[in-house]
């Protein structure tokens, strides 16, 4: 396992990745689902699929609840104490979510997937990496290089323990189009989640960054890891 790669020849949307995969007749569990999108796309491509999706964000969870979508039942709950009967999921997913969880929690909440997940289910876990021009720019003022080693190597400690397996471990680049720097600031500095606060010496600072990279409407590659665990039993 390797902490990230510098030369990623494929780029793709993550959903074409997800629907690769046979989610059909399964029971699927998405953890730090955030504002749901991801999750409603799992829901509703494909059929007879049942979403269970959880967040520790108040405030977007009751957003999430107003949707009522037949096949996804949302709980506010942390990755590292699940309500979820033993081995009831089939796959769970964590979308740049597991650097989100604190780092003393990180192995209990892979501990939890793992009493979850039926014998030989699945995990899939996608981390940003913390390179390239839209990373750049986001860490001038939410720097999060530290919390993504740790939950790399927290997974990669879990497979290496033999908790679980890895049955495969991919790099891919999506990329993010701004329509203005407005549209950046308001999708990347106004995130419940991030709770940080910029000052205006700092904002322009990102925003002359922002314009070196070519300003108004600006398309950006962003870098993911992904791995995909397996339980052996």
């Amino acid at each position: 396992m390797k902490l990230q790669e510098e030369n990623i020849p494929l780029t793709i949307d993550e959903i074409f990745i997800v629907e690769s995969l046979n989610l059909n007749f399964k029971t699927i569990l998405e953890l730090g689902c955030g504002t749901a999108a991801m999750t409603q796309k799992i829901a509703t491509n494909g059929h007879t699929r049942e979403v269970i999706a959880c967040d520790v964000d108040e405030i977007q969870h009751k957003k999430n609840l107003e949707l009522d979508i037949k096949n996804i039942k949302f709980l506010l709950c942390g990755a590292q104490k699940l309500p979820i009967k033993d081995e009831s999921i089939d796959f769970v997913f964590m979308f740049k979510s597991f650097h989100h969880v604190p780092k003393e929690y990180m192995n209990d909440a892979l501990s939890e997937i793992k009493r979850v997940l039926k014998p030989r289910g699945m995990l899939y876990i996608s981390e940003p990496l913390h390179m390239g021009k839209q990373n750049e720019l986001v860490a001038m003022f939410h720097n999060e290089e530290e919390v993504r080693k740790d939950a790399f190597e927290c997974i990669k400690d879990f497979v290496e323990n033999e908790e679980m397996k890895l049955f495969k471990e991919f790099f891919f680049q999506t990329p993010i189009t701004y329509k203005s720097f407005d549209d950046f600031v308001k999708r990347q500095m106004h995130n419940t989640y991030n709770e940080i606060s910029v000052s205006d010496e700092l904002k322009q600072k990102v925003n002359d960054k922002y314009n070196e990279f070519g300003g108004k409407e600006l398309t950006l590659l962003k870098p993911f890891r992904v791995d995909i665990l397996q339980k052996n039993r």
